[in-house]
């Protein structure tokens, strides 16, 4: 019987419990060289290398808001898998798909969310490979990325101390700017409005910064935020067993000037948003340098935030008054 009445939801529960929920029945493959837990899958292939892959999907109702073209939303499904490789420190090789489509969607639409999966690839030297089509209630494009690397260069999400160096790389708060202009009706000049929405129809993934860290060995941890920086938080928490101290809010200018044109608090744009693909990550103190200069010859700065403790709180330090940092941001179920 499924979704009796009286049984508990997914709605109810949300993506993280119902992940956990279906952890408890698989059985875990032998010496897998990333747990279940992290950004990605990966699988031994012998002599030290690893295949990396990466499962995301994009649902047309929940993920496409106003105004997004199929072009941008196919490059989009593209992206979200990509940022997952980057964040362990993999270049994408290949991409499948699998498209579910209503009878009355356009095919002309389907021809332009081709155009955008190939662009998206391309843009990170990876190919479109293969994959599948069926009849859906509502568009949805699956997709799973495919990689290779070397295993002992794999940056995981468990591995953080105490006193190692907290950071990003990139500023937060545009996304989450940009729903409340596309869902809640803000407003923002043109340029502000523009740089806002582009960060949500066209986002990057960090893929070559994420292989510069891993080549440099200076990384202890590392996961994508695309579930907002707060869960990228938690996240790294759980698995590394440690707590941060965020003593400098990685805000981007875009957000600040958006947070002081409508009075809304800074804080909770950079911090419980989402989708904005950064990396967050933690480094050993003596390989600070060694990190930013790894990031620095791709053109990529290195944002300190704080510092990781040996307890497991997590605390914003505003005016020297510590401020909790809850696990909120995007939720699949609840939103």
């Amino acid at each position: 019987m499924c979704g009796g009445q009286g049984l508990v939801t997914v709605g109810e529960i949300g993506e993280r419990r119902l992940i956990d929920l279906m952890m408890r029945q698989l059985t875990p493959m032998p010496d897998m060289p990333l747990p279940f837990w992290d950004d990605a899958s990966a699988v031994s292939l012998g002599g030290g290398r690893t295949a990396v892959l990466k499962t995301d999907m994009l649902v047309w109702e929940t993920d496409v808001p106003e105004g997004m073209t199929p072009f941008q939303a196919a490059r989009k499904a593209v992206v979200m898998n990509f940022s997952d490789l980057g964040s362990k420190g993999v270049r994408p090789l290949a991409f499948l798909v699998s498209l579910g489509l209503p009878r009355s969607f356009s095919a002309e639409a389907v021809e332009e969310m081709a155009r955008g999966l190939d662009a998206g690839a391309r843009e990170y030297g990876a190919y479109v490979v293969g994959g599948d089509t069926n009849e859906a209630g509502d568009v949805i494009i699956s997709g799973m990325a495919y990689g290779v690397a070397d295993e002992d260069k794999l940056m995981r999400r468990e591995g953080a101390q105490p006193g190692d160096v907290l950071a990003t790389t990139g500023g937060f708060g545009r996304t989450a700017a940009a729903f409340k202009i596309l869902l809640e009706g803000y407003a923002a000049p043109p340029g502000l409005r523009d740089a806002l929405v582009e960060s949500v129809y066209m986002p990057r993934a960090r893929v070559e910064e994420g292989a510069a860290l891993a080549g440099s060995g200076a990384v202890s941890a590392s996961m994508d935020s695309s579930d907002g920086l707060a869960v990228s938080l938690h996240e790294l928490s759980r698995s590394s067993g440690v707590g941060f101290r965020v003593d400098r809010l990685p805000s981007s200018p875009e957000a600040e000037e958006f947070a002081e044109l409508h009075g809304v608090d800074l804080s909770d744009l950079v911090l419980y948003g989402g989708e904005e693909y950064e990396l967050v990550f933690t480094v050993r103190p003596g390989e600070v340098e060694a990190a930013r200069s790894a990031l620095r010859r791709v053109g990529c700065s290195l944002v300190e935030v704080g510092e990781v403790t040996a307890d497991r709180r997590i605390v914003y330090v505003e005016d020297g008054e510590e401020k909790p940092i809850r696990m909120a941001g995007w939720e699949h179920f609840k939103g």
